[in-house]
């Protein structure tokens, strides 16, 4: 025992002087990491940093304000609320069938910006600036055609600029919210004509039930799978889904 005690304090001391013992290897090389400041004064080329990721992490909210995805999504969410499902279908599934409705219908339009801005700027044939300019008479012409009057004009009136000839003279800045908030009204107003035949369900319910003198059960536990019934019975997301592309059309 006295061995083994003794073996095993040397084997410590001697893991000690190794650990503590200078060591011979090479050095790893210091890694100096650079970006960009070609005569640029110190610290511009940290501040362009900073700025391209703001800008990045709110390019995808103004995408979503540029195409059909809001309408698209508030009238799916509508949908889901007058069926009363809660949580039926899931906000992974309206967010992601929203996704893909919209690639759908601004597919002719991603289609021009590429034959007419991307394709020539990656073949060097124009320069950054000016694929730009030729990318956003596309976006721009699809905004137009789905905004109201009255919402342009608001922003026009309140920016002090007069009635463009065109709409490529128009500004992003002005058509952008613009665009958005038709877009709400034109959300809302699908959602209230897709509420009202299950608003009607629920009336009747409610009322047979006060008839026959059931004021405790809870009337949403009747209509419910009649509002389901009735949804399923019409092909309900077609009628949807149709309507929805249907009111893209120029």
């Amino acid at each position: 025992m006295t061995k083994r005690l003794a073996l095993l304090i040397t084997l410590i001391l001697l893991a000690g002087a190794a650990w503590t013992s200078p060591i011979s290897a090479d050095p790893i090389p210091n890694i100096d990491i650079q970006i960009g400041n070609n005569g640029e004064e110190p610290g511009t080329s940290a501040i362009s940093l900073i700025l391209l990721i703001t800008i990045l992490s709110v390019a995808p909210a103004i995408l979503v304000l540029m195409t059909s995805f809001t309408r698209i999504v508030i009238v799916l969410g509508f949908v889901r609320t007058s069926l009363g499902t809660q949580m039926t279908p899931p906000n992974q599934v309206l967010i992601g069938l929203a996704l893909f409705l919209t690639l759908f219908v601004m597919a002719p339009t991603l289609s021009t910006m590429n034959e007419e801005a991307l394709q020539p700027y990656l073949q060097g044939e124009i320069t950054q600036s000016e694929a730009l300019e030729k990318a956003q008479d596309p976006i721009k012409q699809f905004m137009f055609s789905h905004t109201r009057e009255k919402d342009l004009l608001l922003f026009m009136k309140y920016t002090g600029q007069e009635k463009p000839e065109t709409f490529e003279d128009i500004p992003l800045t002005v058509l952008v919210p613009a665009f958005a908030i038709s877009e709400l009204k034109t959300g809302f107003q699908m959602g209230f004509m897709i509420f009202i035949p299950f608003l009607v369900i629920d009336i009747v319910v409610a009322s047979v039930l006060m008839a026959m003198g059931m004021m405790m059960l809870p009337p949403v536990m009747i209509s419910l799978p009649f509002k389901i019934l009735l949804f399923v019975l019409v092909d309900g997301w077609y009628l949807v889904v149709k309507s929805l592309l249907m009111s893209f059309n120029p």
